[in-house]
């Protein structure tokens, strides 16, 4: 469940952790309509710089979704905004961990800045900031 805004404090932290397989790139490839074939075509990837295929950018960006929508704030957030910086790329078979931590809290706005990033073992392959509004209780 989620946290109401006024039980939020700076510092706090949560993560969600997914490996990423074949089907989720797929998947995400029929639900965006993104059939580029950097991530559908191992021939075509082969030759370009990152000589395998690579995940969606957008597909790894989502998992911090999982974190602000499930965990931190949690159900009762809605998206303001969200900033991306892609770093390196997401290949079939990464464990990739998104965090997010609050950063800010704007009481009079119910807004609660939170830097994100999203992870593998080796380095982090995004780097962001979202703003999440938390409204009061119905």
């Amino acid at each position: 469940m989620g946290y109401q805004f006024e039980e939020l404090e700076i510092g706090m932290e949560s993560s969600f952790s997914k490996v990423i397989t074949e089907h989720d790139i797929a998947g995400f490839a029929e639900i965006s309509g993104d059939t580029n074939p950097l991530h559908l075509d191992e021939a075509f990837a082969a030759n370009t710089r990152f000589k395998t295929r690579i995940a969606h950018g957008m597909l790894t960006a989502s998992l911090i979704s999982a974190v602000i929508g499930t965990a931190l704030p949690g159900d009762t957030s809605i998206y303001v905004s969200q900033s991306l910086n892609f770093k390196a790329p997401v290949r079939i078979g990464d464990m990739v961990t998104a965090i997010a931590v609050i950063t800010a809290l704007d009481p009079e706005r119910r807004i609660a800045t939170l830097s994100t990033v999203c992870r593998t073992a080796e380095r982090n392959v995004i780097e962001g900031e979202a703003r999440i509004m938390v409204p009061a209780p119905a």
